[in-house]
């Protein structure tokens, strides 16, 4: 089974498929081997459908999410297809696996207020102040995934007509990026970079200490460390700026189509949620405020 899944990765990558989209099937399915494994089951064709609705049994008894599981799902099904289509198998197990219901969340935003106190942590008379200070305002003034954040190179950003050139999977987009983002940008490439640089040939934008590019679990840590600052009971991911520069951006009157293109969404109903987060804002303000609500 082993040597399938990694004729099943090498199919992704020919596929254009994103490294990111290749580890996390990659973690499923070895999550899913182990427990063929724990089964004795050694060989694929082995795997029926009641074998599959066993291991999401197991998934809600180690509370896992209902998100998760349907990921689980979304990955099983996609690696069996392929054994499928190969031949190697006759019928495909997952094939009338449902996945759970899931309750969309209400994202988690900032208010103004907080992102400002965020902006103004970094210490910018230490070497990493700078370059967190520039990491966070990218965050906020583009919108981008941390994912994409990371893989950005100098020849990404152009700091004279002031925008950023970011891909996420085959798809390029260029993001406009504001004043503050720009200048703490043009700081840390003038005078912070080239502190962290080992070698001249090295082309990405944000490098940790090695004078490699900044790593995805790296910059966790950063923003951890500077949320932990700003005693907010609440969860903060890198991810929490993007939905903030959305409700923000929308709050302020940008159009939806826009918006979906500036964060790379390849449908606009998924868009849509902070329209619909908008209206529950404003309901709450108005319960809150008018006298007869």
């Amino acid at each position: 089974m082993e040597e399938l899944l990694d004729q099943y990765l090498v199919y992704l990558q020919k596929q254009n498929r994103s490294i990111n989209t290749i580890k996390s099937y990659e973690r499923d399915l070895k999550k899913f081997f182990r427990f063929l494994s724990e089964k004795d089951i050694t060989d694929i064709r082995k795997v029926h459908h009641t074998t599959v609705l066993s291991y999401i049994i197991i998934l809600q008894k180690r509370k896992c999410s209902s998100s998760s599981i349907s990921r689980y799902i979304v990955s099983l099904r996609k690696f069996f297809d392929y054994s499928l289509k190969n031949r190697i198998l006759n019928e495909n197990p997952v094939e009338k696996v449902n996945s759970p219901k899931t309750v969309k969340k209400t994202p988690e935003v900032l208010s103004l207020e907080e992102v400002n106190q965020l902006m103004q942590l970094p210490d910018l008379d230490t070497r990493k102040g700078p370059r967190d200070k520039a990491m966070l305002e990218i965050l906020y003034a583009t919108g981008i995934r941390v994912s994409e954040l990371i893989a950005l190179d100098i020849e990404d950003v152009d700091l004279e007509f002031e925008f950023i050139r970011c891909c996420h999977g085959q798809k390029d987009r260029t993001i406009p990026i504001g004043k503050y983002a720009l200048e703490a940008l043009k700081h840390y490439i003038h005078n912070i970079r080239i502190s962290f640089l080992n070698n001249s040939d090295e082309q990405a934008l944000f490098l940790n200490y090695t004078g490699t590019r900044m790593s995805r679990q790296g910059f966790w840590k950063i923003i951890k460390s500077y949320t932990n600052m700003l005693n907010i009971d609440r969860k903060i991911t890198p991810h929490t700026l993007r939905h903030s520069f959305a409700i923000h951006l929308i709050e302020n009157g940008a159009d939806l189509k826009s918006v979906q293109e500036m964060l790379g969404h390849s449908a606009i109903a998924t868009t849509q949620m902070y329209m619909d987060l908008k209206k529950n804002r404003i309901k709450d303000v108005y319960v809150k405020s008018h006298p007869r609500a």
